[in-house]
């Protein structure tokens, strides 16, 4: 199975792409920067009723109206601790812009393909479709999401019906 990312625009062999490492509890993260369109601080969210329990809400971003998704609750990783290194990361997802709550950012990551790791095969009870792969470096691996996978566009449909 071949790891479903997108090859640097260099004609270097070795090229790299940069992710945006982040956590959620124990777990380090990356997500492919070029859907990252800022950092910001956590604040408090329109909350919107008849949603899913991690669409926490909305904010509104200099007149746009931005879903915001907390990860640790889309996760099932147990209930979420905003402080002052919760952080919301406004993202392009297929032309929306949205927003996801982690518990913090560490750093931009460039990973060469030899650092790539297929996602592993867990079978079919759990479900691996919104990885990427792993990025294995130093003594670090960063679990590598397909953000646009992971974003669940008919709440981002919901969110929008509000909007309007």
């Amino acid at each position: 199975m071949s790891l479903p990312l997108q090859a640097s625009t260099s004609s270097s062999p070795t090229a790299e792409q940069e992710f945006l490492a982040f956590t959620l509890g124990q777990e380090e993260y990356g997500i492919d920067l070029r859907n990252v369109q800022e950092l910001r601080g956590y604040e408090t969210v329109t909350q919107l009723a008849n949603t899913p329990a991690y669409l926490k809400g909305v904010l509104n971003l200099r007149g746009t109206i931005v879903p915001i998704v907390d990860m640790r609750i889309r996760f099932d990783l147990g209930e979420p601790v905003y402080d002052q290194f919760t952080v919301v990361i406004v993202l392009n997802v297929r032309g929306r812009i949205m927003g996801i709550v982690v518990d913090g950012v560490s750093d931009v990551v460039a990973l060469a393909a030899d650092q790539l790791r297929p996602p592993p095969q867990m079978g079919a009870a759990v479900a691996t479709d919104h990885l990427l792969g792993l990025g294995v470096f130093d003594d670090r691996m960063l679990i590598l999401l397909d953000i646009d996978r992971l974003m669940d566009v008919d709440a981002l449909d919901l969110v929008e019906k509000f909007a309007a």
